[in-house]
């Protein structure tokens, strides 16, 4: 438990973080990640480089200090964070590291005026709460998930079974356990880790599963990025026969159980968790929208299944929006951009629904809007992001 003191201080350098929280933790990440080459692993370097990390943490950080003294106001933050560890294999020993660099990152950007004796005091105590906490939680679940029907600790065996093509840009990799035994059942929207050696070089993803995990096997259906290390790994180097490490299935933004409409908004690669989600809710009567977005029909994966699922179950309503038609592909409902109007007319009459959305950042923020303009409550739009958490305003 902190002491009224420390709380008060970690507090009065909330403005310090606000104006200068990001060049702080980029400076953190920037020590950390060259004094302690082991720890990499865990971190994507693209998200280093284009700032998306460094900027996650620093809104993470202020959040902390800012609600400090009632932490339950920190709302979903805590939870995303338990689960990203969960599916990196996040230890305990991982912690110290963090702490010392957070530390002296302090003590070196805000200098010996602002960084007093006091101060990293009343920061160290801060972090170790926050540590603390984390690791009884993650602990909690490691051993959970351990325990049920298929579970695990730590990495498993798993062989690619199969990997299919589905759009241009998109292919699905099928695992299945080298012990033949079953699989901790995913939850609809959860993602698994990878454990990957990339010329050599350990390297982590975490990846959406892009089916329901009833038929003892995990798919994933991975976009090759340009540049990116680990999609581009797989799309062109990983063959049917190949073993890897997997970690068990996680993450937070689950389908929920409701009787509501479901309205479920993607935008490229965004339909991954969209579509075991999908599945789950076909199994009711649930009246389902299912409303896609992509540059053109060439990249739009998995719309014959989308299609033949409408056809078979009338609850099921799909909606396809292309940025462009490239000439060949089906044609799709709209072309443009998704506007707030088009969306309304594909949203059900009742806006008492439960909406799930993700795909590019700047996609999502527009979707956010136009939700809550269209009179769908706030707190039944759900989000998830890839990479990390940003804010969407």
């Amino acid at each position: 438990m902190l002491s009224v003191q420390d709380r008060a201080i970690v507090k009065s350098t909330v403005p310090l973080l606000e104006s200068g929280g990001e060049a702080l933790i980029t400076h953190f990440y920037r020590m950390m990640l060259s004094e302690y080459p082991p720890v990499r692993v865990l971190f994507n370097q693209a998200h280093q480089a284009s700032g998306d990390q460094p900027r996650a943490l620093a809104n993470g950080v202020l959040m902390y200090a800012k609600h400090i003294d009632q932490l339950d106001q920190l709302g979903d933050l805590v939870g995303r964070i338990i689960n990203k560890h969960v599916a990196l294999q996040i230890q305990p020993e991982h912690y110290p590291i963090v702490g010392t660099c957070l530390l002296r990152a302090i003590a070196q950007v805000l200098g010996d005026e602002v960084a007093t004796p006091a101060v990293l005091n009343a920061w160290g105590a801060a972090y170790n709460q926050l540590a603390q906490i984390l690791i009884g939680a993650e602990s909690a679940i490691y051993t959970r998930k351990a325990e049920e029907v298929g579970g695990w600790r730590g990495g498993r065996e798993f062989v690619l079974a199969a990997r299919v093509q589905e759009s241009v840009e998109i292919t699905s990799f099928y695992f299945a356990p080298k012990d033949q035994g079953p699989v901790l059942a995913a939850e609809p929207g959860q993602y698994i880790g990878l454990q990957l050696f990339i010329e050599g070089e350990e390297t982590r993803r975490n990846y959406s599963l892009s089916a329901l995990s009833d038929n003892g096997q995990y798919r994933i259906s991975v976009k090759r990025e340009v540049g990116g290390r680990a999609s581009n790994y797989l799309h062109d180097c990983l063959q049917v026969g190949a073993s890897l490490m997997l970690f068990p299935p996680s993450g937070e933004f689950t389908l929920s159980a409701s009787a509501k409409p479901l309205v479920l908004i993607s935008g490229g690669v965004g339909i991954t968790p969209t579509l075991a989600m999908l599945e789950a809710a076909l199994a009711s009567e649930r009246p389902v929208h299912f409303i896609h977005c992509a540059r053109n029909g060439s990249v739009h994966a998995f719309r014959g299944w989308v299609d033949d699922l409408a056809v078979r179950h009338p609850q099921l309503k799909r909606f396809y929006c292309y940025a462009e038609e490239d000439g060949i592909s089906p044609p799709a409902d709209q072309i443009g951009l998704l506007d707030q109007e088009q969306l309304g007319l594909w949203l059900p009459a009742d806006r008492d629904l439960d909406a799930y959305f993700l795909g590019p950042k700047g996609f999502m923020a527009a979707i956010k809007r136009h939700l809550k303009a269209l009179g769908v409550p706030p707190q039944q739009s759900r989000y998830e992001f890839f990479g990390p958490a940003a804010v969407l305003e």
